[in-house]
């Protein structure tokens, strides 16, 4: 089994590579919800808590140097993490923005959480899927096509909280703690 970092090496890891107070804030808010998550999955699912944390708290590791440099931080916090021999967390570091092959009817993955924990926390405030979308469309969606992938991208976020919410004991928005509308007014 391949070595998953210690919440501990996590937060080192955070401090050598600069991470911002902001970005450290909203990942260890990703992280409180992914665990809720993960803490009410049904008996019989098998999710990986060390990787979840792992994937929650180093999820944005070189958002900081994107910043200046333009990178996308997805794929260089991906390399990073490879290169100092933690793969499967780069695996969930590298969806986090472009989530690939989602297969609604398979077993339940660590980084769907992850992924879905992320789009629920805007900054470091647990909101709604369709509040975040409204701000990503606010702030990103200059264009008609970042518009329409943004959109798609939503359609793509409550399918998995739709998987998700199959393996939880309770409603997967009470768990979280946001007000939740039917999002037909979106």
């Amino acid at each position: 089994m391949e070595r998953v970092p210690t919440k501990q090496e996590c937060c080192q890891l955070m401090r050598a590579h600069r991470m911002l107070p902001n970005i450290i804030s909203h990942s260890k808010q990703v992280m409180k919800i992914a665990l809720k998550l993960v803490d009410n999955l049904a008996d019989g699912c098998h999710i990986n808590r060390a990787l979840v944390i792992a994937g929650a708290l180093l999820h944005d590791i070189t958002k900081t140097r994107s910043l200046e440099t333009g990178e996308r931080h997805d794929v260089t916090g991906a390399e990073l993490l490879r290169n100092i021999g933690y793969p499967q967390v780069a695996y969930i570091v590298e969806q986090h923005v472009f989530f690939t092959n989602f297969n609604a009817e398979g077993p339940l993955e660590e980084r769907e959480i992850v992924y879905y924990a992320d789009k629920c926390v805007m900054h470091d405030k647990v909101v709604s899927v369709h509040q975040r979308v409204d701000d990503l469309l606010k702030r990103y969606g200059t264009t008609e096509e970042r518009r329409q992938m943004i959109l798609n991208n939503k359609a793509l976020i409550l399918a998995i909280e739709k998987k998700i919410s199959r393996y939880l004991r309770d409603d997967i928005h009470h768990i979280v703690g946001v007000y939740i509308d039917d999002g037909k007014n979106k």
